[in-house]
Parts: C-alpha cells; sequence; structure tokens
C-alpha cells in the first residue's frame, strides 16, 4: 500500500491522546486474566466499553488532550503516511472518509465525519472508560474511532495475522464500518443481548468486515481533497491478501481455538475465520454497500 508523497493529511480527523492522563479515571478491567477476558469479548465489538461491562463510572468520559500530540507536529504529508505508522493510519482514516463522504454524497446522504483517537493504556470515552485490552472499538455515543496502535503487533504475535499495513488498514475500516451503520440506524441491532452464529450480533460485525472490503475497492480512486488525486496510490494483491489474513485471524472459531482451545458457535459475537473473509472480499469484490445485507 503506496500513498501519495505530495498529498497533505488532514490530521484534524485523528485525536492524539497518547501518554495523557484521564481525570477520575477507575477502570474496572486491567491487564492479565481479566483483560484477556475482555479481549476475546470486546475484540472489534463495535460499541463502546460500556456494553462490555467495562464503564468505570467515571465523571469525565473525554479524553484529555495531551501534550504528546505526536500525529499533528510529525504527519504532514503521503511521503510521512510512507515511512511512519501513526502518520499512515492518519492516511488511511483520510482516505477512509473521503471515500464514505463521496458515497454518502451519491447517495443523496450526509456523512458525518468521525474522528480516531489515538490512545496508551487506557481511555476515558462517551462510552466509559476502557483499557487496551478492549482492542480497536468505536462508541456509538460520541461517534469516534479508539485504537491503541500496540494492537497491530498483538494481530501479528497472539492472533497470528500475517500483519502488514493492509491489515492496520483493514482494522481502521472495519471500525469505520460501524461508524457508517451508526449513521444509517443498523448498528443498534447489535444490542439485542444475543449471541451466536446467526446473531444479529455477528451480521453487523460481517456487515462491517463489508464496508471495508467496499472502501477497499475504490481506495486508488478516491480522491483527496487537498490534490484532487487519489490519496492511495497502489493496493496490490499481497495487501488484498494481508487484510483477508487479518479478518480471518480475529474470526471468533479462529480465537476460541487459540484462547480456549475449543470452538464453541453458540458464543459467537463477529463469525467465523471464513465468514469475516468472505464478507471483506465480497465488499471488495463488488465495491457495492448494497451488496453487503448480511441481515438477510
Amino acid at each position: 500500500m503506496q500513498f501519495d508523497d505530495d498529498a497533505n493529511l488532514d490530521t484534524s480527523e485523528v485525536q492524539d491522546v497518547r501518554g495523557s492522563r484521564i481525570p477520575g479515571g477507575r477502570a474496572t478491567v486491567g491487564g492479565g486474566l481479566a483483560g484477556l477476558i475482555a479481549l476475546l469479548l470486546g475484540l472489534f465489538f463495535g460499541v463502546g466499553p460500556d456494553n462490555l461491562g467495562l464503564s468505570s463510572g467515571s465523571d469525565s468520559p473525554v479524553a484529555t488532550a495531551s501534550s504528546l500530540a505526536q500525529v499533528q507536529s510529525t504527519c504532514r504529508t503521503g511521503q510521512d503516511a510512507n515511512t511512519k505508522e501513526d502518520c499512515r493510519i492518519v492516511a488511511v482514516v483520510n482516505s477512509v472518509q473521503d471515500f464514505w463522504t463521496q458515497e454518502f454524497e451519491r447517495r443523496s446522504g450526509t456523512y458525518t465525519r468521525s474522528p480516531t483517537v489515538f490512545f496508551s493504556g487506557q481511555v476515558a470515552t462517551a462510552c466509559g472508560t476502557a483499557t487496551s485490552a478492549v482492542g480497536p472499538f468505536y462508541c456509538p455515543g460520541d461517534r469516534k474511532v479508539y485504537l491503541d496502535l500496540g494492537f497491530f503487533d498483538e494481530l501479528r504475535t497472539k492472533f497470528g495475522s500475517s500483519g502488514g499495513p493492509f491489515a492496520q488498514a483493514y482494522v481502521v475500516a472495519h471500525e469505520y464500518g460501524h461508524h457508517v451503520q451508526d449513521l444509517m440506524g443498523t448498528l443498534g441491532r447489535s444490542q439485542d443481548g444475543r449471541t451466536g452464529a446467526n446473531s444479529n450480533a455477528v451480521k453487523v460485525e460481517l456487515q462491517a468486515d463489508c464496508y471495508a472490503g467496499v472502501w477497499a475497492h475504490h481506495a486508488t480512486s478516491t480522491k483527496d481533497e487537498s490534490t484532487g488525486r487519489p490519496l492511495i496510490t497502489s493496493l496490490t494483491d499481497a495487501d488484498i491478501q494481508d487484510g483477508l489474513d487479518a479478518a480471518a485471524a480475529v474470526g471468533d472459531d479462529r480465537i476460541q481455538e487459540r484462547f480456549q482451545g475449543r470452538v464453541t458457535p453458540e458464543s459467537w459475537t463477529h463469525g467465523s475465520a471464513a465468514q469475516r473473509q468472505q464478507w471483506f472480499y465480497q465488499g471488495y469484490r463488488t465495491g457495492d454497500m448494497a451488496q453487503c445485507n448480511t441481515f438477510r
């Protein structure tokens, strides 16, 4: 995956609070076994940590400004995105949101842009306080995506993904798929308390995978507002394979087999490895969000 060296990155779409304190934060889930359980339940859940029992009850559910706001000073161009991980994520956020803005306009709708928050350790949100153990998530309460960049190392070392820049892009695009669902009113269908291979929770997650694939289909043709040229200049078959591999690595069956030694489909919340690959590729192959109806 390559970016246009001359493109200007829009860092206003990323709030970098790595290293900041959370006033009043009393997260109920820490590291160790509790963190692992949270991760198994919450990985790519698509909703805020309160729905996972992780809300701290903090009186200040907003991440504070950080003196370590690195991306605002170091991520300026596509060239930075080609050489630095955090800048690459900024560029992916820009590309994903450019696409959905244009897609909603094409469909006579309005897309509301959503920030991504970079954090480390723990973060306070409108959905409660969460630790990094929850994994990347989208909070509908404040319509923000939350991401500890350290997760990308875990995706490779703990979950067996091949890794690579596009594996990271898949994760980001999946979370923005939840934002699209939120804007369209479908995200709430996952909140009926049911689990299992045919549950709405799984269908919502698979649809977000499909939406990630739709963006990937259009990534090299979506024009950046600052240049009038695509921000992403190259996506190879190997990149897409990295995305498919990441989708499989976080399938419920793969996670359960790896961490509990058995597969229990009745407790699935995200879908199997094969399903996640299937729906990501469905979106990538067709480039049509209308082909992402996982509820049929």
